[in-house]
């Protein structure tokens, strides 16, 4: 799809349920957003994955260069605005990591968590990159291909089909995208802003990677109090591409940590489904009648089943409204039904499945949920 943020026409994509917590994923130099596709299809089920284009590459408009860090950076602001994303988790590779560092530091109160994979906060000489620059500008990325792909992957993933799908983005990239861009890196040095940032973050680093290797990951790692960092094994720059499932892997585990307390996980379900304010509500009406109850509902329906990574939260959402309306359980039925707004289920999926619930549990069941619905919509709509 594309968006117009700011003065730029973005291609991106987006996979994953509406109301999933938002993840943005920004590419490398001469790429483009499918170095993260295994990335966004195994971490969809449970969150928003929105890959943008960078300026100048991909189907992104090209606008002339040098760009820098910190207006690339404000290009994924303008995405997120364009997309009525408030907060997402970022992450970032090579010149992506740069950006994601810098959207921090411009709006830390938009960013949940970083995730800096085989990046640094300058990755000197300047003059190799403004060199790079002259060199595309002059004779296209085609004169950079073999040299770029031995940095990029390691001699035995060279014939590789997805090796070869990077060789052909790196040639379709736009000479003065790419240009600008590498101009950008040789003027940044993040390393005051980024000693600044307060978010978890997670920093990967391949061991083959020569152009930011372990030296400059631990840099980061260093930089941010409470920073983690995951060494990926048998890959060079880019492991997402190389090494996806270690790359995954290590994402899921940062992302989506182990349950120590179903509990605490369950009740941190329930605000993101439910809301806040229902939340609330509803631990101040507990008395030491219900209280054990209360306890054994968050902890088993909201820890125990909807924090399972097997189906993403609109699905659950709606399995949970056919089964409230099949039921009969009407006051679920609605509070679900209002939850459907936080769990990226549209009234169209409703729609079919009251349609569903009619043809297995049958039509005065389906009858009364759609009425229900209905009006309950029609309360959201008019607060």
């Amino acid at each position: 799809m594309f968006v117009r943020a700011g003065d730029l026409n973005v291609n991106l994509r987006v996979d994953g349920p509406a109301g999933a917590t938002p993840l943005i994923l920004l590419h490398s130099l001469g790429t483009d957003l499918n170095v993260w596709e295994p990335q966004a299809l195994a971490l969809s089920t449970a969150f928003r994955v929105i890959r943008p284009d960078m300026r100048g590459h991909g189907l992104t408009g090209i606008t002339p260069g040098p760009y820098t860090i910190e207006g690339l950076a404000r290009d994924v602001l303008a995405v997120m605005d364009a997309m009525g994303v408030h907060r997402a988790h970022v992450g970032g590779l090579s010149i992506g990591g740069m950006i994601a560092q810098a959207v921090a530091s411009l709006a830390p109160e938009r960013v949940l968590s970083l995730v800096l994979c085989d990046t640094a906060m300058a990755i000197p000489p300047a003059t190799s990159w403004t060199e790079r620059a002259a060199i595309v500008r002059a004779q296209g990325t085609e004169v950079l291909a073999d040299a770029v792909m031995a940095r990029w992957v390691t001699p035995g993933f060279q014939s590789a089909p997805a090796a070869l799908g990077l060789r052909a983005a790196l040639l379709r990239t736009a000479p003065e995208g790419y240009a600008g861009a590498a101009e950008a890196i040789a003027a940044a040095d993040l390393t005051a802003n980024t000693a600044r940032l307060r978010l978890p973050t997670l920093v990967l680093v391949a061991d083959g990677d020569v152009a930011t290797p372990l030296a400059s990951a631990e840099a980061m790692r260093d930089a941010i109090p409470g920073a983690t960092l995951t060494l990926i094994e048998a890959a060079a720059h880019l492991p997402t591409v190389e090494k996806p499932d270690a790359v995954t892997a290590a994402m899921r585990g940062f992302l989506q940590p182990a349950i120590d307390s179903h509990y605490e996980a369950g009740m941190a379900i329930r605000r993101q489904v439910l809301g806040e304010a229902h939340v609330a509500r509803a631990g101040a009406a507990i008395t030491d009648f219900d209280r054990d109850f209360q306890h054994f509902i968050t902890r088993t329906a909201w820890g125990g089943v909807w924090t399972r990574p097997g189906l993403d939260r609109r699905t659950r959402s709606l399995l949970t409204i056919a089964m409230m309306a099949a039921l009969g359980h009407h006051e679920e039925l609605k509070l679900h039904v209002r939850a459907s707004r936080n769990t990226g289920a549209t009234a169209e999926d409703l729609a079919e499945v009251m349609i569903q619930v009619a043809a297995y549990a049958g039509i005065p069941a389906a009858n009364s949920a759609v009425r229900i619905a209905k009006e309950t919509f029609k309360e959201m709509d008019t607060k």
